[in-house]
């Protein structure tokens, strides 16, 4: 086995993050800023026996769980054939999707120890759904959602919440859990990226949402790890739990373990920072990219890729150079 991947603040990298493709069936606007967007040709994605050669090799460097992501990773055609290989290494396997092709996959996702994953959902109501996604497939979601949940899986429901256009809606998603002991959500503060018209007055705060969930419920704040990224609660006497993701103003940077791979195989050690490195390129060539791995993460800033914060006017400046999210990877 290889050297574990460590940076300079001793931090040990062991989750993988996998994007399949920029494409998406949705069409979140703080994800994917616009209608028409340009896709990477198929040429420059990483094809399903290149995803699995480097997941071995992250593997191999101390890797124990490792998640696919998007875009949305269901609509590969050979989703299949990546998740049957993926699912023969010594890892924990999930992704993040929003659910409306996986009742096609709910054997393969079994067959390959799939236990748990996260479904991307912003809103409970249909008509605000299309607001959002520009498509109309609520139902389809929601369906799927309790396919999974009747099928056993723990389902994990992400929402970003935006100020002034879902915050409404947190109760009513806490709510969820109450009786679902399988089911929870996760609550995110709304992120800068390249195009997505971030503003700090539409985030709905780490502090907001605990004052907005207390005036309807009592909860108690659970015990967390060292790598969580969301503090976790339980409403009292609730089956499962809700969280708090607050990457803006309440950061989770100190233990961070995260490794971020793109769908055309370029290597990013902060979500934020703007630096990546080609693996895909020298692993076609023969070449051990191993020593590429290690230094880039030996490069790694402390937090938010190097940016000091995330004051209005360096989103603006800063992170617009950066990709957008769907090119990065929920």
């Amino acid at each position: 086995m290889s050297l574990p991947i460590v940076d300079t603040f001793g931090r040990k990298h062991t989750y993988l993050r996998i994007s399949l493709t920029d494409k998406c069936n949705l069409r979140c606007t703080y994800c994917m800023p616009q209608e028409e967007m340009q896709f990477m040709p198929s040429k420059w994605l990483m094809q399903a026996d290149e995803i699995q050669e480097l997941a071995k090799i992250f593997v191999d460097m101390g890797v124990d769980k490792i998640r696919l992501t998007g875009g949305e990773p269901l609509i590969r055609k050979d989703f299949g054939q990546i998740i049957e290989g993926l699912g023969q290494l010594n890892t924990s396997l999930t992704l993040t999707t929003n659910a409306l092709l996986i009742d096609q996959f709910i054997s393969q996702l079994k067959d390959t120890g799939v236990r748990s994953l996260n479904v991307s959902l912003d809103t409970l109501k249909e008509e605000r759904f299309f607001e959002i996604t520009k498509r109309t497939h609520f139902l389809k979601t929601w369906d799927n959602i309790q396919l999974l949940l009747a099928e056993g899986f723990v389902v994990k429901v992400n929402m970003v919440v935006m100020k002034g256009i879902n915050d409404d809606e947190v109760n009513d998603f806490v709510r969820l859990t109450l009786n679902e002991p399988n089911l929870h959500v996760r609550f995110i503060e709304f992120m800068p990226f390249k195009g997505n018209q971030w503003e700090m007055s539409k985030i709905f705060s780490y502090a907001d949402l605990l004052t907005f969930i207390s005036r309807e419920f009592e909860f108690t704040k659970l015990p967390g790890e060292l790598h969580d990224t969301a503090h976790s609660f339980q409403v009292n006497g609730g089956a499962g739990t809700f969280g708090i993701i607050g990457t803006v103003t309440h950061p989770f940077c100190a233990g961070c373990n995260r490794i971020r791979l793109t769908a055309d195989g370029k290597l990013k050690n902060c979500l934020f920072d703007t630096s990546e490195i080609d693996l895909l390129t020298p692993l076609r060539e023969g070449k051990n990219v191993r020593e590429l791995i290690y230094a880039h993460f030996h490069k790694k800033h402390f937090a938010y890729g190097g940016h000091v914060d995330f004051s209005e006017k360096q989103a603006k400046s800063e992170y617009e150079q950066n990709r957008n999210m769907i090119a990065i990877g929920g």
